[in-house]
């Protein structure tokens, strides 16, 4: 089993803070089809091309998909002809079972996987909303990222706080039971009160998800360079704990899990599983993000499109990060990727950033002797100060730890 990241680069503008690789073009004049048109044929192309290597990546022909996740970049500026091509495109090359109910107009997957995509909230328009029945899509992802407008403004985001209503409503009107919603926190001049009342309203929609992140100031983007030329500041230490902390008790009040260091989950007490006697700590939400954690867990996945990432096999992969060269390439039948051997040390290492984010920590019985040895010995004085903590074979940050995770990830490290 594997997942499925389809990477969508085009963006209807560029958000002061984004890392990502996109593009605000999607037509050039004098193009007979446009530049979606053609990348999208070529995200087509590519799956096929993948499925065609009898020396892959993964060692065999690839097959039996745990997940599929189309991200950006914004994937609702696709057009629904656009989409409704990925994903016959998909079923062809891993036979998802794409099926038709015609009593009412919509579509699903034989094979019951999580199927998201990420959509900007502007976007959930009535018709957006009616046109994803045609699709099998059962998961969507949208970053609200503030509701203060003022907020928004500053970060170049295109919609308002009362578009993500909207598009809750209107997703929950044609059946999405699983929406995922961002949020940011520790802006320039934000109050803890600010914060609190953007939990509140996010709460307030009763969604499934939520993942929730400090506003980061990434090298190359506007908003770094605003912070090197000293016309934003970055929260205090204090504050930023304050919030976070703030967070996370509101959270888990609310029924959330948090199963991931910026990752919550709901937790379904309606389920036979719940039991009221059970700490909900021992319950594991059923709405975690699927692909979110084959990451976090070692599983493979592949990703199609210009600058995404695949892995599995001991090797990793990444396509050029460039849609006119990506585009070119596909049309002459190659891949355009590089890749790299993992070796033990880097591959013990991935484990060190991916698992130790998580609720349930590293499982120390599927490392090597020589690396259980390493961790366990390193480890010791986290445990001692009370950061890291080992239950049932599963060595795990604790909640003072996460606030210095990169730090004892770092540590935790083979250099």
């Amino acid at each position: 089993m594997f997942g499925l990241y389809i990477h969508i680069p085009f963006c209807a503008s560029r958000c002061i803070y984004c890392g990502f690789y996109s593009t605000t073009s999607a037509r050039e004049k004098g193009e007979r089809l446009s530049v979606e048109e053609q990348y999208v044929n070529a995200l087509c192309h590519e799956m096929e091309l993948r499925m065609e290597k009898d020396d892959d990546m993964f060692g065999r022909k690839m097959t039996g998909l745990s997940s599929i996740y189309l991200g950006g970049g914004t994937p609702s500026l696709l057009s629904i002809n656009s989409l409704q091509k990925i994903f016959q495109t998909i079923d062809k090359v891993y036979h998802i079972g794409l099926e038709w109910n015609k009593e009412d107009n919509t579509c699903s997957t034989a094979i019951p996987i999580e199927i998201t995509m990420e959509c900007n909230p502007d976007d959930v328009t009535e018709e957006f909303a009616q046109n994803l029945r045609f699709l099998p899509i059962n998961r969507i992802s949208m970053g609200a990222q503030t509701f203060s407008d003022e907020r928004l403004h500053f970060l170049h985001r295109r919609h308002t706080a009362d578009e993500v209503k909207n598009a809750v409503k209107r997703l929950r009107g044609i059946g999405i039971k699983n929406i995922s919603v961002d949020l940011m926190f520790g802006f320039p001049n934000e109050t803890l009160e600010e914060w609190n009342d953007d939990i509140e309203r996010l709460l307030a929609l009763d969604i499934e998800h939520i993942s929730a992140y400090s506003l980061m100031y990434e090298k190359g983007t506007p908003l770094f360079r605003l912070l090197q030329e000293g016309k934003v500041k970055e929260i205090d230490e204090e504050l930023y704990r304050q919030m976070y902390d703030t967070l996370i008790d509101r959270l888990a009040k609310a029924g959330y899990e948090q199963y991931e260091i910026s990752n919550f989950a709901k937790l379904d007490v309606q389920s036979p599983k719940f039991n009221i006697q059970t700490s909900k700590s021992k319950i594991q939400s059923l709405y975690r993000s699927q692909h979110n954690s084959s990451y976090w867990q070692n599983i493979p996945y592949i990703g199609i499109g210009a600058a995404a990432h695949s892995y599995g096999n001991g090797k990793r992969s990444w396509n050029v990060a460039d849609i006119k060269a990506y585009i070119t390439a596909i049309q002459k039948n190659r891949l355009p990727s590089e890749e790299e051997i993992i070796d033990a040390d880097t591959h013990y290492n991935d484990i060190i950033m991916t698992a130790l984010r998580t609720c349930e920590g590293i499982d120390l019985s599927i490392l090597p002797a020589e690396y259980r040895t390493y961790l366990i010995r390193l480890a010791k004085p986290f445990q001692q100060q009370g950061l890291l903590k080992e239950d049932n074979g599963k060595l795990h940050l604790t909640r003072n730890g996460i606030y210095v995770s990169d730090s004892i990830m770092s540590d935790l490290m083979k250099v």
